[in-house]
């Protein structure tokens, strides 16, 4: 038998996990003062519509605003609960809602994180039946979701699951959808309270936002919530984006809408706050006078697949640079906040946002390239160019790379490096903040010939968790300093696994905690950096030619060597 955590057989250890999953979805729906029904993870549905008639005779004085009376908010096991909801899910045969959003759904119900009447509603252009839809979430659930699959859990979702099948102008589908609403309101308790996902090509958005608002979707009964999720990417440039936001603002108010960036919602990425706000050790030296430089990097040892369609005309810098790579900037980069809410982040994001500086000389500053045809992990893989759909002329870039400034006391004089592309040496992302060189070192050169700089380097994929380079003595008679590094592991450190960022994201929508989702100040701010880089791309070459499962084009090098730098190898 094979051997789990300190020596655990690891048959033991899976039931172990199975039993603290078991407790704490029972300990979630004893918190939300949920009734039992005797089977693990699973709490009795809303009363049907039958049995709501049955007791429609007896004058019952329900107190709506009931609290658990043994629920200690100072008891860190019980998890933030859902309340009563339904997602509307647009788009919901996309890949995207098939292997990212109704696994989540799934994996939040298994944990406990759902109100037992939940809602998943579908809409789309297949002639489908609601027993059809229900068969393709179940198919993704099994092929995609985190956690064990449970019948119990399955068939109380199923029961609330409904399928609008239709296009985005058709005025007949979008009142089947509210009757579904109105239905589910009624027969699953979910008190006129949904979130409708935009898991659709961006040039829809404004067409589905105003069908929501013709049919009265987007107006929420008194005492209840409607929201929007939209998916990037949130325009293609600055003026698109103010435009978008104007249509969107017309329907929702911006506080009813969530814009989503998965990174956000990972772990590691929300552990960069608590590493430099919760800990006296790194705030101190995360400034101009410590740090030489930052490197954020988001490299994918992948193609574009099928993608054609959408990824060229867009490329990295858009599809990447714009939201991703400048989030994980803006939050490595801001000021403490007030408080950990979404108007105090807003107001520090939006700070180092407003102070980012282009270079001088963008022909200097930034690069573009394109993979080409070369050998990658023992495979023949074809170049851009060579693509399905690609046009041999297209100057798309499928790598891009920028030196930014922030022009703030903070940061003043120290260059932030984002880099990003496709058929790159291997699939990480990563923020490395590198630190300056001791002012003096009593060693002798050949001492420290093997000693570079020192360095926090915080993993967001694949392997969570950060490391920190520092120089040490080699065993032995001889003064001799390397590198070495120290190493916090999520998968190490915690029993619990994290879980995916779509399942954070779906549940802050559903609570409305906007922390982790961009507001549309921040997207226009971010287009105004990265507007004059694309313009100047447009009138200037073409992109760079690098070979496949390389770490990207020459002059991306070269752009570094001009600072007296070099990229990480991650």
């Amino acid at each position: 038998m094979s051997e789990g955590i300190e020596g655990i057989p690891q048959t033991a250890e899976q039931e172990t996990k199975g039993t603290k999953e078991d407790k704490e979805a029972r300990a979630a729906q004893e918190a939300a003062g949920v009734e039992q029904t005797g089977v693990s993870g699973t709490a009795e549905a809303a009363p049907s519509a039958d049995r709501a008639d049955t007791y429609a005779d007896i004058d019952i004085d329900i107190d709506t605003d009931f609290i658990n009376p043994l629920r200690d908010p100072r008891d860190r096991r019980l998890p933030r609960i859902a309340g009563p909801s339904g997602l509307v899910i647009f788009g919901v045969t996309g890949d995207l809602s098939r292997k990212k959003l109704m696994p989540a759904v799934y994996d939040l119900a298994n944990r406990g994180l759902l109100p037992p009447g939940f809602s998943l509603v579908g809409f789309a252009r297949r002639d489908w039946e609601d027993q059809d839809f229900a068969q393709v979430v179940h198919d993704a659930v099994r092929e995609h979701a985190r956690t064990p699959f449970r019948e119990e859990v399955w068939q109380q979702l199923a029961e609330g699951m409904r399928f609008i099948p239709g296009d985005f102008d058709d005025d007949t589908a979008f009142k089947q959808l509210r009757s579904a609403v109105e239905e589910l309101d009624a027969s699953r308790g979910t008190s006129g309270n949904y979130a409708f996902y935009l898991s659709v090509p961006p040039k829809f958005f404004p067409k589905v936002v105003q069908q929501l608002k013709k049919h009265k979707l987007a107006s929420a009964p008194e005492g209840s919530w409607r929201r929007a999720v939209i998916e990037k990417p949130f325009g293609h440039d600055l003026r698109s984006a103010e435009e978008l936001n104007r249509i969107v603002h017309e329907v929702f108010d911006p506080e009813q809408v969530f814009r989503i960036d998965h990174y956000l919602g990972k772990e590691t990425v929300q552990n960069l706050l608590a590493l430099r706000f919760a800990n006296q050790m790194f705030e101190p030296i995360w400034n101009r006078s410590f740090v030489d430089h930052v490197q954020i990097t988001m490299a994918e040892d992948i193609g574009i697949g099928g993608r054609a369609g959408y990824y060229d005309g867009i490329g990295a810098a858009r599809d990447v640079i714009q939201n991703h790579l400048l989030q994980l900037m803006a939050l490595t980069a801001m000021e403490e906040p007030a408080a950990f809410d979404a108007a105090s982040l807003l107001t520090e994001k939006l700070k180092v946002l407003k102070a980012v500086r282009l270079p001088q000389d963008l022909g200097q500053g930034t690069v573009r390239g394109q993979y080409a045809a070369a050998w990658q992990g023992g495979t023949k893989v074809r170049g851009y160019l060579e693509e399905d759909g690609i046009d041999q002329s297209s100057t798309t870039d499928t790598y891009a790379a920028v030196r930014l400034q922030v022009d703030n006391r903070r940061w003043a004089g120290v260059p932030f490096y984002l880099r990003t592309g496709k058929r790159l040496g291997r699939r990480v992302t990563e923020i490395a903040v590198v630190f300056q060189r001791a002012p003096h070192s009593p060693f002798d050169s050949t001492a420290t010939e093997e000693l570079g700089s020192n360095a926090i380097v915080i993993r967001v994929q694949p392997d969570e968790g950060m490391t920190v380079r520092f120089g040490s003595k080699v065993p032995g008679t001889s003064m001799e300093i390397r590198d070495v590094t120290m190493d916090f592991a999520y998968g190490e450190s915690f029993t619990e696994s994290s879980p995916e960022a779509y399942e954070r994201l779906i549940l802050d929508v559903l609570l409305g905690d906007a922390n982790l989702f961009p507001r549309h100040q921040e997207v226009e701010e971010s287009w105004k950096i990265l507007d004059p880089i694309e313009q100047y791309w447009a009138t200037h070459g073409r992109p760079a030619q690098y070979a496949s499962g390389s770490w990207g084009p020459e002059e991306a090098d070269e752009m570094l060597a001009r600072d007296g730098r070099s990229w990480r190898r991650p």
